[in-house]
């Protein structure tokens, strides 16, 4: 099965929408605030608004900051048995910090994987 330009540009077009970027050129701005995916790129005008992210950014998230806290907390409580207290201050802290770098960006990359895919009405990439 030969390798076609759609697949080649897979990862370089994820790594467009893990930095928040238009799918198409990779320069104009996807979201116009913290998770609101523009209609069109301002730069391309690439139109954007097909995207169908909807809870796939907050299940991703969920998944990737409980695979990585939840045995860091483990580690962290049967190594140096902290306070309650503070151990809950630093994961919960922790927890909303990483949540909240990352629900952008994953969904970022989900609508440039529906982009280059084509997607939900998104026309494949030529």
């Amino acid at each position: 099965m030969p390798d076609t330009p759609e697949k080649d540009s897979l990862w370089p077009t994820l790594w467009r929408g893990w930095r928040r970027r238009c799918p198409n050129c990779g320069n104009g701005p996807m979201l116009s605030g913290y998770l609101t995916v523009r209609d069109h790129c301002p730069v391309c005008r690439q139109e954007l608004h097909h995207h169908r992210a909807d809870d796939g950014p907050a299940y991703l998230t969920i998944l990737i900051v409980g695979h990585l806290m939840a045995p860091l907390l483990h580690v962290v409580f049967t190594t140096w048995r902290p306070e309650p207290l503070v151990l809950f201050t630093i994961f919960g802290v922790g927890c909303v910090a990483l949540s909240l770098y990352l629900l952008p960006r994953l969904k970022g990359a989900i609508v440039a994987f529906q982009w280059a895919r084509g997607m939900h009405g998104f026309a494949p990439p030529s």
